[in-house]
């Protein structure tokens, strides 16, 4: 992932815990997008399971992007973070995906549930039954 990162996509370094279990990942809103130039962090925590457990990622700090599959608290609506997960994945592909589900987005827009979710979720985002139910996004 430092080797060969995709395009605005890269692991800090300067937050890379010394166990390796837990990444902050630095992305960039692609060009002609509603996000373009915007920067955002994930986290990424693994469990001695990976690669046969998904990791728990989810946006960091200030800057949550405003999304329909992303809550205010940065837990991401995406399939392939749970039910959907294969060890086959890696984090240059849930990377990929999260870039793309950004670049795809239409208007940015909260979640209709946001504020009930944010405030009833447990802190892992891996705990939540999410129900996808929308793919016009």
């Amino acid at each position: 992932m430092t080797k060969d990162p995709p395009a605005g996509v890269s692991v800090n370094t300067d937050l890379l815990s010394s166990n390796l279990s837990e990444w902050v990942v630095d992305i960039e809103g692609a060009p002609g997008t509603l996000y373009e130039s915007e920067r955002f962090q994930l986290g990424f925590k693994f469990t001695s399971r990976y690669p046969f457990d998904s990791p728990q990622v989810m946006f960091l700090g200030p800057n949550i992007p405003v999304h329909p599959h992303i809550y205010s608290n940065g837990h991401i609506c995406l399939s392939i973070l749970t039910e959907d997960w294969s060890p086959a994945l890696s984090v240059q592909s849930v990377c990929l995906s999260i870039v793309s589900m950004l670049s795809s987005c239409k208007e940015k827009k909260l979640p209709p549930d946001n504020a009930l979710y944010v405030r009833t979720c447990s802190k892992d985002p891996k705990k939540t039954r999410w129900w996808y139910h929308d793919n016009s996004v």
